[in-house]
């Protein structure tokens, strides 16, 4: 299933956060854009 979490600029709105659940905790904006990257590279490539 799926993470969620909510966000006070959403709302009660439930984000999905699915996407960043490779990453570990703690990790910088540089690894969380090069995770981002990879993950539309795959998606481009299928």
């Amino acid at each position: 299933m799926a993470e969620q979490s909510t966000d006070e600029r959403y709302g009660d709105d439930e984000v999905d956060t699915s996407h960043l659940d490779d990453l570990e905790d703690g990790c910088g904006c540089a690894e969380v854009w090069e995770h981002l990257s990879e993950e539309e590279s795959d998606d481009d490539a299928a």
